[in-house]
């Protein structure tokens, strides 16, 4: 094993394979990014504090403090532990498995291709281009993920959840309170999407057209929805919009206690914009195709229902002809000690 002691900002460059990544820090930000080399650098552009602990062994490479484990990270709330700061920067191979954890610091994972896992206490996570399974468990840090490839699990008390262009075959997220977006890349396969909070509002955006068996329940929020092939149900407390969207290959169920739910329909992609034209008979007028293409940035939580239109009444449907309206809704024994 080869371990330095890192107390001061440099670089370090490691010969040996990578196979998987460890680091955790307290405060700061940590970047990790995958590359197509076959070694991995690590560069320190600010250090506050303890030293951080770099150690390699048997493909794993670690960046961390001595007194901030891995297991039982998230429990980890000693704020005299707390007084320190680190920048850290890393480039690993893009088959590398990462592990992330932060207390109060940032992250950003982008061009992993392998497992990727983020634990948060505080401080918000951004996931770019990641082509293996990713988990993100936060306590009260948001998360941010555009272009994932890979399943995504998202398990959070107060944070929010952001997905652009998820192409996963998977999306499954529990919030207590957090308030979840998600947008589905029109290209990609039918995904099985599972959204589960209490409190917090959810938004999920389906390429048109869309391919997934719909069922979403809220207790006592509102709902919206853009699809005139789904069921809206429910006038007073519990609300439900059920149905099938194409061949239903795909299965979205999104249930929330007291949040809001709305079900939004994503422009074509060759040009054509009948779904978000207005309806010559309603009242309700869709957002132009112009408007509708800035929405491919992160949706606001607190107006994501754009477009989409509510009922209110029993059995009633969200096409054209029903009393509508547009409503808000809702990352080998030796050891050669260095000192850098």
């Amino acid at each position: 094993m080869s371990e330095w002691s890192v107390s001061e900002p440099g670089k370090l460059t490691f010969d040996e394979p990578v196979s998987e990544l460890q680091v955790r820090i307290v405060r700061g930000t940590v970047n990790v990014v995958g590359t197509d080399e076959g070694s991995a650098r690590l560069e320190v552009s600010e250090i506050d504090g303890p030293p951080l602990v770099v150690t390699q062994q048997d493909g794993i490479l670690t960046v961390a403090y001595e007194d901030l484990p891995w297991k039982g990270f998230l429990k980890w709330l000693d704020r005299k532990g707390w007084r320190r700061t680190a920048v850290v920067s890393l480039a690993v191979p893009a088959r590398t498995r990462v592990e992330v954890g932060v207390v109060s610091a940032a992250a950003v994972v982008s061009g992993i291709e392998a497992r990727a896992e983020v634990k948060g206490v505080s401080g918000d996570t951004t996931l770019v281009g990641l082509a293996g399974p990713v988990r993100a468990d936060t306590v009260s840090g948001s998360v941010e993920a555009q272009a994932l490839s890979g399943d995504l699990r998202f398990n959070s008390v107060s944070g929010d959840l952001t997905v652009v262009d998820g192409a996963g075959s998977s999306v499954k997220a529990d919030s207590v309170s957090g308030s979840m977006i998600v947008d589905l890349d029109p290209t990609a396969r039918p995904t099985d999407v599972t959204l589960s909070s209490v409190s917090g509002e959810i938004a999920i955006r389906l390429p048109h057209p869309a391919d997934a068996e719909v069922e979403a329940n809220t207790a006592s929020g509102a709902v919206s929805n853009a699809f005139e092939d789904l069921r809206v149900s429910g006038q007073w407390g519990a609300k439900r919009i059920t149905g099938r969207l194409g061949a239903g290959n795909g299965r979205l169920k999104a249930t929330t206690v007291s949040g809001s739910i709305a079900l939004l329909r994503r422009p074509q992609e060759d040009g054509e914009s009948d779904a978000w034209e207005a309806d010559p008979t309603s009242a309700t007028t869709r957002p132009s195709p112009s408007a509708a293409a800035s929405a491919s940035a992160p949706l606001a939580p607190t107006d994501p229902a754009d477009g989409a239109r509510v009922s209110s009444g029993d059995n009633s449907g969200s096409g054209p002809g029903g009393d509508a309206t547009s409503t808000d809704a809702p990352a080998d024994g030796t050891t050669d000690k260095k000192v850098l």
